[in-house]
């Protein structure tokens, strides 16, 4: 599972652009959005981090990767 804070992720339309940019660059990866904390949850097919989080910030977003609790 691959966790992005999305700060300026704000309503409906952020989070259908974000879906469709992950799904321009992983077509089988599972996400899970939440508006109100601004979590996007992704379980990839076949895409890394470095990919997800480059395809949102080409919708025009600002991810930030949340590393797993020690």
């Amino acid at each position: 599972m691959i966790v992005f804070k999305v700060k300026d992720m704000t309503c409906g339309h952020c989070s259908a652009a974000i879906t469709r940019a992950v799904v321009s660059v992983d077509p089988h990866a599972s996400l899970h959005i939440d508006l109100s904390a601004q979590r996007v949850e992704i379980q990839p097919d076949h895409a890394d981090a470095v990919r997800l989080g480059q395809a949102i910030a080409g919708a025009g977003y600002t991810p930030e990767l949340e590393l797993p609790a020690a």
